[in-house]
């Protein structure tokens, strides 16, 4: 496999240059190295995903955000996991298969792509037959998409912030707003609008998510209304109200609490006025540690 796309890195939108080709971590904290923190089925996904057996998922090390909030901190910022070879990877996911599990769900593996790609293919040439679901922050190079593109059936990105004060205040990315809206609109070229199997299941498509955060309703507003100004009609939306201040993070006093009822409701009417209706609304009560996954090491 040709790794030259980890020298001098440019994966993502950070653009750090680092030569991971050689052993040096980027911003993301990852070297050449496929880096993993647990594989398995995972029941939490939405419906179309999740299913009755659970989504085959894959939980990669590392990340190019630095979201305060992060309930995944100990894999995105510090670095558990375990290296994985791109041959072992692709025998998981025949074995996630054999499981039962209704698609293979890549989360936050843009820093991977290389090694992504080629393990999908070798996967497939294995005999993999069930859909591809890349899990994504958003914050994406356009470059990765070429390396990936015909490869995934199902991109699950966020979009989580439209301003950019917050996006470089909460993920040290001043741009995301841009650099997500634009992965996203690639996203949507290559997989267009959700198609469904004959169980209810995805088999093609985009779900866009959104967080909503404490004291930021407006921005939630303001994501909803781009997303009905520019996704076509049959990409879903998925609102999201899970956010947890979890006592391990140090975190801003804005952010140091649940989501109100009020600011709940507000964003959810702002969803149905615009006729946001395809899609997936998480019911507030579902801020609850038991969702966050066990990384362990299961499965790897």
């Amino acid at each position: 496999m040709n790794l030259e796309a980890l020298a001098h890195c440019r994966l993502c939108p950070r653009n750090c240059g680092a030569d991971r080709e050689s052993g040096a971590t980027g911003y993301c904290g990852a070297d050449a190295n496929l880096r993993i923190a647990r594989i398995g089925l995972h029941h939490w996904e939405e419906p179309i995903i999740s299913g009755n057996n659970g989504s085959g998922t894959i939980f990669f090390s590392g990340c190019n955000l630095r979201c305060v909030f992060c309930q995944n901190a100990p894999i995105s910022h510090n670095g558990f996991g375990k290296n994985l070879s791109i041959e072992a990877l692709a025998v998981k996911l025949l074995e996630l298969e054999s499981r039962g599990a209704h698609n293979i769900n890549l989360v936050t593996a843009g820093h991977f792509a290389p090694q992504v790609a080629e393990t999908i293919r070798q996967a497939r040439s294995l005999g993999l037959a069930i859909p591809i679901v890349y899990n994504s922050s958003g914050y994406e190079s356009l470059a990765s998409f070429h390396l990936l593109k015909g490869l995934i059936d199902v991109y699950l990105p966020d979009l989580k912030f439209a301003d950019p004060e917050l996006s470089n205040r909460y993920a040290h990315a001043p741009d995301y707003p841009t650099v997500a809206q634009a992965a996203i609109l690639e996203m949507v070229r290559q997989c267009g609008p959700v198609v469904l199997d004959e169980r209810g299941l995805i088999r093609s498509g985009v779900v866009v998510r959104h967080l909503i955060l404490p004291g930021a309703v407006a921005d939630s507003k303001q994501c909803l209304q781009w997303m009905k100004q520019h996704l076509p009609k049959g990409v879903y939306v998925s609102l999201m109200a899970q956010y947890l201040p979890l006592s391990s993070l140090r975190l801003p006093p804005e952010l140091n609490r649940k989501l109100t009822q009020t600011e709940y409701d507000a964003v959810l009417d702002e969803l149905f006025s615009l006729g946001l209706e395809d899609g997936f609304v998480q019911e507030l009560d579902s801020a609850d540690e038991a969702y966050i996954p066990d990384f362990d090491l299961t499965g790897v």
